[in-house]
Formats: C-alpha cells, structure tokens, sequence
C-alpha cells in the first residue's frame, strides 16, 4: 500500500511565530493536513528534539518546512527520522555539519539584521534578541503592508544567542532528503547569495527565487510558498 499523504509540519524561525503561516495555510487549503509547530527558539538540539516529538506525534509521513532559523531545526530533526519524506527550506538557514545561523548569515556581505537587534539577559543564562520595533518593517519584512508589520513585531518571538551560535551536529539531513527552497531576493536578514549558495550546495528538486522578495516570505508571498509546498508533497506521495 502506498504511503497516505505527508502531513505538512511548518516550523516557523526567529522574530516570528507560528501565526506566521496563516497565509500559506490557507493557500494549501483543505486538501492538505497542515501543523504549524511553535518552534521554542531556545537552542538548535532542543528545538531539534521538540520538532521530532511533533513529528511523532503525528505517527505518519511527513513534510518539514522551515522558514529562517527554522530550517537549521528541519535539518536536525529529519535526521535518522525515518518518517519525513521532503525538506522545504523558505528563506531559511540549511546548515552543513558544524554550520551555525551566524556562521551562514555571515557568510556573504549583506545582512543588516545586527544592527537592528536589541538584547536582554535570561534567567537560564545567557541573552536572548529581538528586533526593534521601529526596525523591524525594514529588516523583516519591507514588502508586508505596514500595519501587518506593526503586530507582527509586536507579537515576534525572540531567539536565545546560544540557539543563533549552535552548529548543526551529525550529517545533514538534506544529503539523504529530496529539498525544495524559495526565497525573495531582498532578504535583509540572509543574503540572497546566501541562499543561493546553500540552495546549490543541496541540489534541491525545485528551486524558486522571487523578485523583490523580504525575508518574510510566508506572510508577503504565501502563494509562491504554497505552491513550493504543495510540489514536495506532490513529488513525494503515492
């Protein structure tokens, strides 16, 4: 019997939340059983190992879709999990062994994300970020309509240091998983050259770059990302 249809999980990354989705859920629409995990942004191998307790708990086939930071956890956590069929990397980070989201983002000249960050301690140890309110419509997300910007920077979720600093530990599971990516080629967070490099480092299946395109993808261009998500699912169903 062929394998039932992959539930698609949707990991969301730093400075946003899982709300962030809503607009690709929607594209994808009833066809498609959909999670949009609250990835806890506290560390690559504890998201990594909440992801996969996600992922368990569905007790199917599925699809991981990372977006930013979110996709250092999809390569983590589809790592010997046998039950992810398809990585799908939007505007995100896809990490070699040791490779960590300042290692990537730093790679090429571009990124403006640092000088928009503001920072506090924790009780756990250690700092965690945020980007300023007043920055946040023209770093995160220049091409989303500015009201929608507002909450959305009201409402981000802020990553530990310890988490933006983690390299990827053990193989990356895109070496043994097909791959989809798309991104815009005005991410201010991540450079395009960026992704473009870890886009043709992976050999994805698909591959869409989209004009003028923020590092906020899934909120401004939802269809092109659905759309990126439903050939995955396509491809590896039946």
């Amino acid at each position: 019997m062929p394998d039932p249809q992959p539930t698609i999980v949707l990991v969301h990354g730093a400075f946003a939340e899982s709300a962030s989705w809503n607009g690709v859920i929607e594209r994808l629409g009833a066809a498609y059983d959909v999670v949009a995990a609250a990835n806890p942004l506290r560390g690559v191998a504890g998201d990594a190992a909440y992801v996969r307790d996600v992922i368990r708990g569905i007790g199917g086939p599925v699809v991981l879709v990372g977006h930013s930071y979110g996709g250092m956890v999809i390569t983590q956590a589809a790592a010997d999990e046998t039950s992810v069929r398809a990585l799908v990397y939007v505007n995100a980070l896809c990490p070699d062994t040791g490779e960590s989201a300042l290692s990537l983002s730093g790679k090429f000249p571009g990124s403006t994300l640092a000088d928009t960050l503001v920072q506090y301690p924790v009780s756990s140890g250690g700092n965690e970020v945020a980007i300023g309110q007043d920055a946040y419509h023209t770093q995160f997300a220049a091409d989303v309509p500015a009201d929608l910007s507002a909450l959305m920077a009201r409402t981000q979720r802020p990553i530990t240091e310890q988490a933006l600093d983690d390299g990827l530990s053990g193989d990356p599971a895109w070496r043994s998983l097909p791959s989809w990516f798309v991104f815009g080629d005005a991410d201010r967070n991540i450079p395009v050259a960026a992704h473009r490099f870890m886009a043709e480092r992976a050999d994805p299946r698909g591959q869409r770059e989209v004009a003028g395109g923020s590092h906020s993808m899934a909120v401004a261009r939802p269809s092109e990302v659905a759309e990126t998500i439903i050939e995955a699912v396509r491809a590896v169903s039946g």
